[in-house]
């Protein structure tokens, strides 16, 4: 009895302690962007095919049309449950991003306990967790980090236990919140002793769990991957199967490196010690917890090597380390777990300079959350009124920036960087020339775009006139300072 008031007050405690930043973040976003909204035009489009779910429009960016356009198909789907009971809007996003988040950093205190971190340091690591600034942004931000965050901290809580299918069924579902979860599978797999039924179990469960979503994926795009994915992969090994060639030198040397630097400067951004202790945690977490948990801390190593290898697009401190916040679960549980343990005395003293440290880094973080809103909200929704006010219900838009634009406007889209428009993409290859022949064979009624992403076709007078345009003074989180609607003069080729 005593032991389950104890724990109940340890959720408590940790629950509690994610109103501070939340409640910073939102007062630094009323005051910056004067409204609540989303720091990335990615978040509307999750809502988008959310919204379209929800109304039976099916798994489509345009209503009817379905198509593989979101890289985490299990929030999308998850929101657009929210959305079929509360209905699609910016408030449901973000209590389900905030319940996930919460979630997360209940489950790691449970692991980093499980894992034999002291009771008093395992609350510390949930804590900690909730009080970092990506964290924090990911609970707000409409995006798929909390939830892809709150799989792998549940998978740590069952690999401890020695659950190995429900560890193998967690960590497939990771995947289809978060792709790069994937590298912590061989992991898990390899942590303990490879037997014919923990082979089964990672072999065989995530095939399971991600054969949907490959299927969908080659029935709408043509490729075992989202049109998203396809349309971002910069190179790597996916890329080269993909058509994309490079030199070698910067697939095996010049990318893995500045992406290593990347991750280490991301985790010194979220908190200060995090990179001066990890590689100390993880050594003593393999010698107190053994390669069980020691194997699965080196996905921690794995992870930026692993995007540079395999299919890079940007590195892991990305708009505020939305393909690395999954792993700040696995991250706290090792230094809790590790130094935590290691420490015999002064531990109280310890995790209170952590936290301290960590309500430091709060603050910045929050005001690039804030100025992310306003550059979507005053650029990307804005726009998106403008059309919905001044153009006609059947207007298709050609445009780079498909979320709020498609989302408010409630217009047919056609997505020049081909996210939902899949068949772009070979003119894409052909570069901007390639982009305009598309534009003028699709010939949608307006084209937005950023002019400084597409020089030469902003400059073809001919073909486009200028109806409105939206700049920034300050860009936090937008492609440009500059957004232009134009009416297309002419079509055909």
């Amino acid at each position: 009895m005593r032991d389950r008031r104890r724990a109940w007050t340890a959720d408590v405690t940790v629950a509690l302690a994610a109103v501070l930043p939340l409640i910073l973040f939102v007062l630094v976003e009323r005051r910056v962007a004067g409204v609540a909204g989303f720091p990335l035009d990615d978040s509307w489009i999750h809502l988008q095919f959310a919204r379209n779910l929800a109304e039976g429009a099916g798994f489509a960016y345009n209503p009817g049309r379905p198509v593989a356009g979101s890289t985490a198909p299990l929030w999308t789907l998850l929101l657009a449950g929210a959305a079929a009971v509360a209905g699609a809007s910016v408030a449901t996003a973000k209590v389900v991003g905030t319940a996930c988040t919460i979630g997360a950093g209940l489950l790691t205190r449970r692991a980093a306990l499980a894992w034999g971190a002291p009771p008093g340091m395992a609350v510390a690591a949930g804590v900690a967790f909730l009080w970092a600034g990506p964290v924090a942004w990911g609970a707000l931000s409409g995006m798929e980090v909390a939830l892809a965050a709150l799989l792998v901290a549940g998978s740590l809580v069952s690999h401890a236990s020695g659950r190995t299918w429900l560890t193998a069924a967690l960590a497939g579902l990771a995947v289809t919140a978060r792709p790069e979860a994937a590298l912590l599978i061989p992991a898990f797999l390899l942590s303990r002793p490879l037997t014919p039924a923990r082979v089964a179990a990672f072999v065989i469960v995530p095939t399971v769990v991600l054969a949907p979503m490959i299927a969908f994926s080659y029935a709408t795009v043509g490729a075992p991957y989202p049109a998203t994915a396809a349309a971002k992969i910069e190179g790597g090994f996916i890329g080269w199967l993909g058509g994309l060639r490079e030199p070698l030198l910067v697939t095996l040397a010049v990318r893995p490196w500045a992406f290593v630097r990347e991750w280490a400067w991301w985790l010194w951004r979220t908190h200060p010690l995090l990179p001066l202790v990890l590689l100390p945690a993880m050594v003593l977490a393999w010698r107190r917890r053994g390669a069980a948990l020691g194997v699965v801390s080196l996905g921690l190593v794995a992870h930026p090597l692993g995007m540079a290898l395999l299919a890079p697009y940007r590195g892991p401190g990305f708009q505020e380390g939305r393909y690395s916040i999954h792993l700040l679960p696995l991250a706290l549980v090792v230094v809790a777990a590790g130094i935590g343990t290691a420490l015999t005395s002064r531990r109280r003293a310890v995790a209170m300079a952590w936290l301290a440290l960590a309500l430091w880094t709060l603050v910045p973080a929050a005001e690039r959350y804030a100025w992310g809103v306003q550059n979507i909200e005053t650029m990307q929704v804005e726009i998106g009124h403008w059309v919905r006010a001044h153009t006609a219900p059947g207007a298709r838009l050609a445009v780079n920036d498909i979320g709020a634009i498609a989302y408010v406007s409630r217009r047919e889209i056609v997505d020049l960087m081909g996210l939902a428009t899949p068949e772009i993409l070979p003119y894409r290859r052909q570069g901007e020339e390639g982009v305009i022949r598309f534009v003028l064979e699709s010939c949608p009624d307006y084209v937005i775009i950023f002019p400084t992403w597409f020089p030469r076709l902003a400059a073809r007078d001919d073909l486009l006139e200028a109806v409105h345009r939206v700049r920034l003074e300050r860009v936090e989180v937008s492609g440009g300072p500059e957004m232009v609607v134009y009416r297309l003069r002419r079509c055909g080729v």
